[in-house]
């Protein structure tokens, strides 16, 4: 009688479990297009030749889109065609970054300004679905995003249909019952003052450059989850034979890469450039950056509490 009650336990447990995978299942199938709504930014881009040169300034330096939107056979240069087609190898999938020239057919010239700022912003593509939270622009003043979309506006545009990006199994159901569009914290910035203050500093750590994105944990989909600034997680290279890099530290905790570190040399540090080829950190970009502008980052990390994320 016992063995008999077990086995009918043990058979509405599978069957439980069955049903359980069979929704998931039917329900990641069924939650990749998910529709979301958000609001659009007011913002519109200009031929005002100085907010594309401020644009042009942001997207080739600080704000760094020139390292993930390259051509896939784009060679290394200050100024590199933004037709994207760049390969990301994920936990969760295989990501391409997209065309944004203003070609038509392949780029963003097809979509409106305020959609574009609604997908950097809001983190809401132009058809509604989510967009992954790879971007650190949705604090982003509307100065700035203004004039980095009026750049990427006058821009030669440039036919290359990219590839969809190709998710995997765990990509599919997180995006699926997990991923959700990310927005702003607070009050987003109408504009604000470039100068070389802990507050700029913050802004353009968090906010344009993305500091917190690589140097804070977060986990599979990017949520953060440990102490601001005090290292990442380790990235490891789709290339077996290169080691795992881990973004250090930057806090002035004794164990920070920067605590002793003067102004000066920080500021060398950038214009020197990537160290280590697999390296994940934008330097050619950063490099780009003005004195000005790291000497605020630099301000702003010095004047972090020290911490440090457990391994």
């Amino acid at each position: 009688m016992r063995k008999r009650t077990m086995l009918k336990v043990i058979k509405w447990i599978a069957f439980f479990f069955l049903l359980l995978i069979f929704g998931i299942g039917f329900g990641t199938v069924f939650r990749q297009n998910l529709k979301y709504e958000a609001p659009y930014p007011e913002v519109k881009a200009s031929q005002d030749p100085r907010v594309i040169s401020r644009g042009e300034r942001l997207a080739y330096g600080a704000a760094h889109c020139a390292d993930c939107h390259l051509a896939e056979s784009a060679t290394s240069n200050s100024r590199p065609s933004l037709s994207g087609g760049k390969k990301f190898f994920l936990p969760v999938g295989t990501f391409y970054s997209p065309n944004i020239t203003p070609d038509h057919e392949t780029g963003i010239g097809r979509f409106s300004d305020a959609e574009i700022a609604r997908a950097l912003r809001y983190g809401v593509h132009p058809d509604h679905t989510v967009v992954f939270d790879f971007m650190p622009f949705h604090n982003t003043s509307d100065e700035d995003l203004t004039a980095i979309i009026s750049f990427l506006r006058s821009l030669k545009p440039i036919k290359n249909q990219v590839a969809s990006h190709e998710l995997n199994l765990i990509g599919k159901v997180l995006k699926a019952f997990v991923v959700k569009p990310v927005g702003p914290k607070g009050e987003v910035l109408k504009s604000i003052e470039a100068d070389e203050s802990i507050a700029y500093g913050e802004y353009l750590a968090n906010s344009v450059a993305n500091c917190s994105g690589c140097h804070t944990k977060r986990n599979i989909i990017g949520e953060y989850i440990g102490e601001p600034f005090a290292g990442g997680a380790p990235m490891v290279d789709p290339d077996p034979t290169k080691e795992v890099l881990t973004p250090p530290n930057l806090t002035p905790h004794s164990e920070g890469r920067i605590t002793n570190w003067t102004e000066k040399q920080f500021l060398a540090r950038f214009r020197q450039g990537k160290s280590i080829s697999h390296s994940h950190m934008p330097w050619d970009s950063y490099a780009n950056m003005n004195d000005s502008e790291l000497k605020a980052i630099f301000r702003f990390l010095k004047s972090l509490k020290p911490a440090k994320n457990e391994s």
